[in-house]
């Protein structure tokens, strides 16, 4: 797991070179202005769960709190900040405006920045990090299953 952890970073470093999403999306999502060329697109991003994945979820948790942070995964959150990756907060949680300020306590709370928080994908995103996932090989179908 280390080596696969290792070479992330690596294919990883170089999407930090890519130009921020400066360009205006209309309501529906499509790319507005004159000057959008294929260099201008949205910096590439991993999503991390919050509940059960990046902070401690079980039958005591609440809908008004937010575990203690699982530590193996708050370390590799803040390696990947600290090595230029984007990241951000990929929760259920988003789709009620009222858990906000929960997540960002939480954040600060456990040393980590203000991140983007959201609960929709979208073609930035190159990998997320999630206890309810199966991963899907790409163009198959077919599940990847540990051994």
């Amino acid at each position: 797991m280390i080596n696969s952890i290792k070479k992330f970073f690596k294919r990883k470093k170089k999407d930090v070179s890519r130009k921020p999403d400066t360009h205006l999306r209309s309501s529906e999502g499509n790319v507005t202005g004159a000057d959008h060329d294929k260099t201008d697109l949205p910096r590439a991003w991993t999503g991390v769960d919050l509940d059960g994945t990046l902070a401690l979820h079980d039958r005591s948790s609440s809908y008004t709190h937010v575990g203690e942070p699982v530590p193996a995964m708050l370390a590799l959150v803040k390696k990947m900040i600290n090595n230029g990756i984007r990241v951000k907060i990929f929760t259920a949680r988003a789709q009620d405006p009222r858990q906000e300020p929960i997540i960002r306590k939480w954040l600060e709370t456990n040393g980590l920045p203000q991140l983007e928080i959201t609960n929709m994908k979208d073609y930035s995103m190159v990998r997320l990090y999630d206890d309810r996932c199966i991963q899907v090989e790409h163009n198959t179908g077919r599940l990847i299953v540990d051994k």
